[in-house]
C-alpha cells in the first residue's frame, strides 16, 4: 500500500496547484494526486474559456485574483506565457438603463480600475462593427484583462517543480476512506494509499467525498454553464475584446476566426458528465442577434461544464474543524483558474503551518455556511 503525507483528491486546477504549491515549498514532501477520471482536467477545468479580469467574482474574489497576477505575468520554470491580452468590455442593452452605473459601483467597491468610454470612443473599438448601435452608446473598459493559456497551466502545476512532482493516479474514484492512528486508507477503484492528510479537491463531487469522510457537507452546489461556438459572417476581429452585458445575460469573445458565446447561465444541476441544454443555446444566440448586427452562419459546437460554488460563493479553504486530517479545496465556482496561484500557495501554507500569501480568514472551511 503506497504512503503519502498528503493527497489531494481531484486532479483538476484546484488540486493541481495545491500539488505545485505544496512541492514549491516543501519538495522533498510525498505528495499524490488522485483523480476519478481518465485524464485529470476532464470536468471542469478542461472545459473554461478563462480569462483573467480582476473585477470577476466580486470583492470576496479580487484579493485571490490580485495576489495570482504576478505568477501569470511571469510564470515560474515549467509553464509556458500564460496570458494573452484582451481588454474587457461591458456593455448595457436598452432596456436596462443604469446597468453600467450597478457595474461601476460593483468595480468601485474592489478598487477595480475601470474607464468609461462615451459613444465616440465606442464607435472606434472593434465591437463597434458588430453592436447594433442602441448597444453601442456607452460602456466601461477594463484594460489589465487577458486569456489565460488554461492547458499551459494546468500541465505546468501537474509536472511540479524542478526535481519534484506529485505521484498522479488517474481512474481512482474514491470508495471509501477510513481514519485510523492519524493516517488516512483511501480506497479507490485503482488500489489502497495511505496519507496523514487529505486534500478535498473534488470539485463538484467535494461533499459527497466530504460524507464519505465522515465530515459535514458545506452545501456546495454545482451550477451549468454553457458555451457555443458560432460562425459568422463577416468572422470576429482577432482584436475584439470579451464583450459582456451588464445584465450578466452573456458574453463572448474570439477564438481562430469563431466567435465563443455564453449566456452567463447559472442552472442548479448535480455531479456528473454535464451536457448543454438546447434552450439554454437557443436563448443565448436570440439575445446576441437582437444585440449585433452579423449574420449566424452555424452553430459548429457547443459544450457545458459544472462550476461549483459555496452558499456564500466564496472558496472553502482549510482544515474541516470536525474531521482530523481533512482539508477543504473546493467552492471555486468560475474564477478557480485565473485565482488559482494564489489560492495553491494559501492552501499549500495553512497545509503547512507558515504564512499564508494573504489573508485566509474569509475563505476559512470552520466558517458558517
Amino acid at each position: 500500500m503506497a504512503e503519502f503525507d498528503i493527497a489531494i483528491i481531484g486532479a483538476g486546477i484546484a488540486g493541481a496547484s495545491t500539488a505545485w504549491a505544496l512541492l514549491e515549498a516543501a519538495p522533498s514532501l510525498r505528495v499524490l494526486l488522485l483523480e476519478m477520471e481518465e485524464r485529470p482536467g476532464y470536468h471542469t477545468t478542461g472545459r473554461s474559456a478563462a480569462f483573467w479580469v480582476e473585477s470577476y467574482g466580486g470583492p470576496a474574489i479580487v484579493p485571490l485574483s490580485r495576489a495570482s497576477r504576478d505568477f501569470f505575468g511571469a510564470p515560474p520554470a515549467g509553464f509556458p506565457p500564460l496570458l494573452s491580452p484582451r481588454p474587457a468590455l461591458t456593455i448595457e442593452a436598452p432596456d436596462d438603463p443604469g446597468g453600467l452605473e450597478r457595474m461601476a459601483a460593483e468595480f468601485d467597491e474592489s478598487d477595480t480600475d475601470y474607464r468609461w468610454l462615451d459613444g465616440d470612443a465606442m464607435a472606434a473599438l472593434p465591437s463597434a462593427a458588430m453592436l447594433r448601435p442602441d448597444w453601442n452608446r456607452r460602456g466601461l473598459i477594463e484594460d489589465d484583462c487577458h486569456d489565460i493559456d488554461v492547458a499551459g497551466l494546468h500541465q505546468g502545476f501537474l509536472r511540479g517543480v524542478e526535481g519534484a512532482r506529485p505521484q498522479l493516479v488517474t481512474n481512482a474514484q474514491v470508495t471509501g476512506l477510513e481514519r485510523s492512528g492519524g493516517q488516512w486508507r483511501i480506497t479507490t477503484r485503482a488500489g489502497d494509499f495511505t496519507a496523514a492528510t487529505i486534500v478535498n479537491a473534488a470539485g463538484a463531487w467535494a461533499d459527497e467525498l466530504a460524507a464519505l469522510a465522515g465530515a459535514r457537507p458545506r452545501g456546495v452546489q454545482p451550477l451549468r454553464r454553457t458555451m457555443a461556438v458560432l460562425r459568422l459572417d463577416p468572422p470576429p476581429p482577432a482584436d475584439l475584446m470579451v464583450v459582456m452585458d451588464a445584465a450578466g445575460r452573456f458574453y463572448f469573445k474570439p477564438d481562430g476566426g469563431r466567435l465563443w458565446l455564453s449566456p452567463h447561465d447559472e442552472t442548479p444541476d448535480v455531479p456528473h458528465d454535464v451536457r448543454p441544454d438546447e434552450l439554454d443555446l437557443a436563448r443565448v444566440i436570440d439575445q446576441f442577434e437582437q444585440a449585433t448586427t452579423v449574420k449566424l452562419l452555424r452553430l459548429e459546437t457547443s459544450w457545458a461544464g459544472l462550476r461549483t460554488f459555496a452558499p456564500d460563493r466564496v472558496p472553502i479553504y482549510g482544515a474541516d474543524g470536525d474531521v482530523d486530517g481533512l482539508f477543504w479545496c473546493a467552492g471555486q465556482g468560475g474564477f478557480g483558474i485565473q485565482t488559482a496561484p494564489a489560492a495553491g500557495r494559501l492552501c499549500a501554507a495553512m497545509l503547512l503551518g507558515t504564512t499564508p500569501p494573504l489573508e485566509a480568514a474569509p475563505y476559512l472551511a470552520t466558517r458558517a455556511l
